[in-house]
C-alpha cells in the first residue's frame, strides 16, 4: 500500500514536472510568433532547433561538448579529490580549523569569476588557466561541506563506536565518514555547479573547442538562435548530471546507511 502511495505521488510529480515544462515551451511558441522583438534578440523555437541540428550535423556541437566535459571531468576530479581530503583536516582539527578554515571561508566569499585574472596571469591564456578556474570554482565549496559533514557526525555514533573499541582510521573509515555522507554528496553537487559555472567563464577566455567558446562566438555573430542553444545544451547536461548521477548517489548514500541526504519535503 505504502509503495503504491510512493508511485502515485513519484507519478504525480512527473506529470507537474511535464506540465510545466510544456507550458513554458508553449509560452515560448507564442512569444516567437507575435513577433514583439526582433529575431536577433529573442529566437524562435524553431529557429533554436536549426542552430541546434547544424552545430550537431557538422559536428561543432559535438566537438564543443567533448572539450568541456573533458576539462569539466579533470578540473572537478582535482578539485573533488583535494577538497574532500582539506574537509577532513578542517573538520578533525581544531588548529587547521582557526589558521586555513579562516583563509578557505575567506575566499568562499569570491565570485568564481575573480579567479580569471591571476589565471591568466600565471598560466596565460591556456588550458592550463581554464582548469585553474574551474578547481577553484569547486575545491572550497566542497573542503566547506566536507568539514561541515565531520563536525556535525552525532556524538552518540561517536560514543558508541569508541566503546566498542573502534579508534583513529578505523573510527573515521567505519563512523565519521559514512556519517558525512549527505554533507559530503551536497557539497559535491555544489562543487559541480560551481565548475560548470566556472569553466563557461573560463572558455569565454580565448578560442578552444568548448559550449564557453560557441556561447562566445553566437554573441560576436549576433546569433541569439546558437547563444540560446548552447544554453539549452549546459541546462539538459546539468540536469542529466543532476538526476542520474547526484541523484543516484544520494539514494544510494540513503539506503545503504539511512541517512538524510536524499530527504523529500
Amino acid at each position: 500500500m505504502e509503495n503504491r502511495s510512493r508511485a502515485g505521488t513519484a507519478l504525480s510529480r512527473r506529470a507537474v514536472q511535464l506540465g510545466f515544462g510544456a507550458l513554458l515551451v508553449a509560452v515560448w511558441i507564442v512569444l516567437g510568433e507575435a513577433g514583439i522583438w526582433p529575431s536577433y534578440l529573442f529566437p524562435t523555437l524553431p529557429g533554436v532547433l536549426e542552430s541546434l541540428a547544424r552545430t550537431g550535423g557538422t559536428g561543432v556541437l559535438w566537438i564543443s561538448i567533448l572539450g568541456s566535459m573533458k576539462r569539466l571531468f579533470i578540473g572537478y576530479g582535482i578539485a573533488l579529490a583535494a577538497g574532500t581530503l582539506l574537509g577532513v583536516l578542517l573538520g578533525s582539527s581544531r588548529l587547521a580549523r582557526d589558521t586555513v578554515g579562516q583563509v578557505v571561508l575567506g575566499l568562499q566569499a569570491l565570485p568564481s569569476i575573480c579567479w580569471l585574472p591571476p589565471a591568466i596571469l600565471w598560466f596565460g591564456l591556456s588550458e592550463q588557466a581554464i582548469l585553474f578556474v574551474v578547481i577553484m570554482g569547486a575545491f572550497l565549496s566542497i573542503s566547506l561541506a566536507t568539514q561541515d559533514g565531520i563536525r556535525n557526525t552525532p556524538r552518540v555514533y561517536l560514543q558508541a563506536a569508541r566503546n566498542l573499541g573502534a579508534t583513529g582510521p578505523s573510527l573515521y573509515a567505519r563512523v565519521v565518514l559514512p556519517a558525512s555522507l549527505p554533507s559530503i554528496v551536497t557539497g559535491m553537487k555544489l562543487g559541480w555547479t560551481f565548475a560548470w559555472r566556472s569553466l563557461m567563464a573560463g572558455e569565454l577566455l580565448y578560442s578552444v573547442p568548448g559550449l564557453g567558446s560557441m556561447l562566445a562566438l553566437g554573441r560576436e555573430l549576433n546569433d541569439i538562435a546558437q547563444v540560446v542553444a548552447v544554453m539549452v545544451v549546459i541546462v539538459a547536461i546539468g540536469l542529466l548530471a543532476d538526476r542520474l548521477f547526484f541523484g543516484a548517489l544520494e539514494r544510494a548514500v540513503q539506503s545503504r546507511w539511512g541517512t538524510g541526504g536524499a530527504g523529500k519535503v
